[in-house]
């Protein structure tokens, strides 16, 4: 059995190292914002989630964690069924849930019983999140920004793509966000991305 715990800040700098990022927590939560690259595989799905949830808040946590340790063995079990099967001896995954505690720390319990090494992120996605922030604040000061301004239609998005074709960095707010500006409005056909 190998489960490692690793800090938000140590993941951050070795993301790149797993075989696969993997968020155990439930598809809404996994929709409004995950590490970069990762995949869900909820312990409990949204429905499950309010369930246990509601649970634990009104009747009891041992009863609530009774019922979310079945479902969740249930979801685990169809997780390595869909996904695990194929995997070498050598896959090392990464995963994580809110805060790194009951249902990533069950997910990855299984999956190092079977015999992969599996690291654990401390703290969950709530801890990346703060690392993360933490880390902006530490190279903010080391970048040089040029901010393009201008009223609408005078051609800064032009300008913006064209210097990315020359190879400079560039961050397009408006593209990321696929929307046009608060005068032209979002972009049709496309949805505006979660956080």
């Amino acid at each position: 059995m190998s489960l490692t715990l690793l800090g938000a800040a140590e993941v951050m700098a070795r993301l790149a190292d797993f075989d696969a990022i993997i968020d155990a927590r439930s598809e809404d939560e996994y929709q409004a914002d995950h590490l970069p690259g990762a995949i869900n595989w909820p312990t409990l799905n949204n429905a499950e989630r309010i369930e246990i949830g509601t649970l634990y808040k009104q009747v009891n946590p041992f009863e609530a964690r009774k019922r979310g340790a079945a479902k969740a063995a249930r979801n685990i079990a169809a997780h390595i069924e869909q996904h695990v099967i194929d995997k070498p001896r050598d896959w090392q995954p990464l995963a994580y849930c809110w805060r790194g505690g009951q249902r990533s720390g069950s997910l990855s319990l299984v999956l190092s019983q079977i015999g992969f090494r599996v690291t654990l992120v401390e703290g969950g996605y709530k801890a990346f999140r703060a690392a993360l922030v933490q880390d902006i604040v530490a190279r903010v000061p080391k970048l040089m920004f040029r901010v393009v301004c201008g009223p609408t239609g005078s051609g800064k998005t032009r300008l913006l793509q064209a210097l990315a074709k020359q190879g400079a960095q560039v961050l397009d707010l408006e593209a990321l966000a696929n929307h046009r500006s608060s005068v032209l409005g979002a972009v049709p056909g496309l949805a505006q991305p979660s956080q």
